[in-house]
């Protein structure tokens, strides 16, 4: 049947969101405690009756529930919606909605740099990396800060900085990024087929989370050209 890597741990979120035990989980899904547990911790892989039932039992759609898309009834939701949701009490909340946001961008992470991967060129793959790694530098040291944690933990000053070094290095990477993808199709490189047809094909279980990065990051920029 189809991949079930991520279904253990959302199989476990749902449970928790639900508010239920899994003595009590495990009787209303007419298995043992002790099997449950086994699909909750990956040690076993459930049959497509019990994913069948899960669903039923969550209200969730069997996409959902195998982490390829963020939309309870299995349609694509970009993520600015599915927090909206999560506001009203509607959808997801806290560390569910953390996993599955976790799990989306890991997803369309990890098809970039295969994709980069295959351009076998280091300066393409490190000018990403750099990219990417001062956006959650960014994040983290914002969350460090707030949190009440001592900045001389990091090496650059706080003055510093505030004045957009990270930002400026974000640039950087960007602009390398770019150049060293000239240099290559320069240079006749043969690049990988990045279609819609082609990414599902190849990456069946993670192109879901590519198209839904995308299509969000696409929808908040557009919104700023709106009059």
């Amino acid at each position: 049947m189809a991949n079930l890597s991520e279904f253990p741990r959302t199989l476990s979120l749902l449970r928790q969101e639900r508010g239920v035990s899994q003595r009590t989980a495990a009787t209303d899904l007419g298995i043992s405690q002790a099997l449950l547990s086994h699909y909750e911790n990956g040690v076993r892989e459930p049959g497509l009756a019990f994913v069948v039932k899960a669903c039923e039992y969550y209200h969730v759609s069997a996409d959902f529930m195998l982490g390829r898309t963020l939309s309870r009834d299995g349609s694509m939701l970009p993520p600015e919606e599915v927090i909206a949701s999560a506001d009203q009490g509607a959808v997801l909340r806290g560390s569910v909605l953390a996993t599955l946001q976790s799990k989306l961008l890991s997803g369309a992470e990890g098809v970039l740099f295969d994709l980069l991967g295959k351009l076998n060129d280091k300066a393409v793959i490190n000018a990403a990396a750099a990219y990417l790694g001062s956006a959650v530098y960014q994040l983290y040291r914002r969350l460090y800060r707030t949190a009440g944690g001592n900045e001389s933990y990091f090496a650059l000053d706080p003055a510093t900085y505030e004045l957009g070094a990270a930002d400026a290095d974000m640039k950087l990477s960007e602009a390398r990024y770019a150049r060293a993808l000239r240099l290559l199709a320069q240079q006749k490189t043969a690049f990988p087929e990045i279609s819609d047809e082609a990414v599902s094909k190849a990456y069946p279980g993670r192109s879901q989370s590519v198209a839904q990065v995308l299509h969000g990051a696409d929808a908040r920029l557009s919104s700023l050209t709106e009059k």
